[in-house]
């Protein structure tokens, strides 16, 4: 098909990411990808010829000038991620932000705010499925506009819009399941520590223990109710688990710092994460899991 047959001159892309910064995880050899193009070979002619143009191109009634981005290689530092989405989608018309966060819920994804919704739809089009650092791109338009969008269209309405967007926010965190968990855990935790509490002041003191062995009596806690950690104690652990082998278990699980095992003690290991929700993910995954198809192992919060 003729260049010009569509009638539209779309913008020039360029050929190349740009390399990652030293320090990063990721090979340098990976972002050397090719943005797909109005002309590039990968698109099918036919589909093209078929499809009706005004229909192909008509943007959704509720599309937005903001785009969502998703399956995001991880491992890049995310000042990189940042500035390589700016450099590849400024190709398509201005960026007006870039927002990506370090959480566990909000990593390998971001939110990209451009000056119009053609803009938007134009990204929207030609960037799903780009490989980006070795992962295919998932994009669409957001479920609502970026705070800087808002405030540039109908400054009058920022504040309205700001304060809904953190109600829905807190709201969301509110209803995670994750972290209900993690307040049953350490409301379980408060009430045994008060029922053992209690049960020591009531006890009758008809013996008499020297003092230095009273202080050190201390009502053990049950290893299942200890509060949320981000460091793990795992127990049951046979002979043959070597600290590789721990390593490479708990490495399927996002944010591992590293894995301690006790000399002398092969039977148990400590294994911490960057934050106590990571490390609860970790532990719900792999409590009572067969480590060598036999023995099932223990995973609960380390004591603090």
């Amino acid at each position: 098909m003729p260049a010009n047959a569509a009638g539209e001159i779309k913008p020039v892309v360029a050929t190349t990411i740009p390399a990652l910064p030293a320090g990063s995880d990721v090979k340098p050899t990976e972002t050397s990808q090719a943005l797909p193009g109005p002309s590039d070979s990968a698109i099918p002619t036919t589909s093209i010829e078929e499809k009706d143009p005004e229909q192909s191109d008509k943007i959704p009634d509720d599309a937005t000038e903001t785009v969502y981005l998703n399956n995001l290689n991880e491992k890049v530092k995310l000042p990189a991620l940042k500035q390589t989405l700016k450099n590849l989608l400024k190709n398509f018309g201005p960026v007006l932000d870039v927002v990506a966060h370090r959480s566990v819920r909000m990593r390998g994804q971001a939110f990209v705010a451009f000056a119009d919704r053609e803009v938007a739809a134009k990204a929207v089009k030609e960037v799903k499925g780009f490989p980006l650092y070795g992962k295919p791109i998932e994009i669409a338009f957001a479920r609502s506009p970026a705070d800087c969008v808002v405030k540039r269209k109908t400054p009058d309405d920022f504040e309205t819009h700001k304060a809904e967007r953190l109600l829905k926010k807190k709201r969301s965190r509110r209803e995670n399941p994750l972290r209900k968990k993690a307040f049953a855990l350490k409301e379980a935790a408060q009430k045994a520590a008060e029922a053992a509490s209690a049960g020591g002041a009531a006890a009758p003191a008809t013996t008499t223990l020297p003092a230095s062995t009273s202080n050190r009596k201390i009502v053990q806690m049950p290893d299942e109710y200890q509060p949320p950690n981000k460091i793990l104690f795992i127990q049951n652990l046979p002979e043959n688990a070597g600290k590789d082998a721990l390593e490479v278990l708990f490495k399927q699980y996002p944010n591992l710092v590293e894995v301690r095992t006790i000399p002398g003690r092969s039977n148990i290991a400590f294994v911490e994460y960057v934050d106590a929700t990571s490390s609860g993910v970790a532990k719900d995954a792999l409590h009572n899991y067969k480590f060598d198809g036999e023995h099932k192992i223990k995973v609960t919060f380390a004591k603090q």
